[in-house]
């Protein structure tokens, strides 16, 4: 892979790791309900499941899922049910979290299967595997380069987002500052689900 394939590759996982999505939004309200402690087992579930999801797109699954509308249509129906069905837990959440409250909690299995029904995470996958992979010479190499590239902006985006949550969590702790966030965190959630029904 040169520079510019690089650079491309660069300026392509800041621009769709850093903004706003379903796993950026889910870790920034984690953190901030539950604390950055209990918000870390989705932070590290998002890049292991995206890595999986890329694996799959790479050896040809992605394809598939281009290639049948039904298929396609089951994994962006899931993805919006899973979104609604989050969103509405979120919205309902008005008191920090506690250790052992299970209000808003998603597990580290529950986010690397987040990212099978994420249409986001299956755009970016399939624009990595058809810019960046498939068809070329060094496609392995380039696999090589890609995956741990999109590994460490998947971490470090909801990282960074995480510990915004978690920086907030005192702030919204004070009257029904938190049951706002929360519906804000929600609609953002919703909005996501909305744009996924015209993808």
């Amino acid at each position: 892979m040169d520079w510019q394939d690089f650079t491309a590759l660069m300026v392509l996982a800041t621009a769709m790791s850093f903004s706003p999505g379903p796993n950026t939004t889910l870790s920034t309200a984690l953190a901030a309900n539950g604390g950055l402690k209990r918000a870390m087992r989705f932070v590290f579930a998002v890049p292991v499941g995206w890595t999986l999801l890329l694996v799959l797109c790479t050896a040809g699954i992605g394809a598939l899922v281009v290639a049948v509308p039904a298929l396609r249509l089951f994994i962006k129906a899931l993805g919006i049910a899973y979104l609604l069905w989050l969103a509405w837990k979120l919205s309902r959440s008005a008191t920090l979290g506690r250790a052992d409250d299970a209000q808003l909690s998603v597990g580290f299995g529950q986010g690397v299967m987040l990212q099978f029904v994420n249409i986001k995470a299956w755009l970016l996958a399939l624009t990595l595997v058809a810019g960046w992979i498939a068809g070329q010479p060094d496609a392995l190499g380039r696999f090589a380069i890609v995956a741990p590239v999109m590994l460490v902006y998947a971490f470090a985006s909801n990282f960074a987002y995480a510990v915004v949550g978690a920086v907030l969590r005192t702030w919204l702790s004070q009257g029904s500052r938190l049951l706002w966030f929360n519906r804000g965190m929600a609609a953002v959630l919703v909005l996501t689900a909305w744009w996924m029904v015209g993808v």
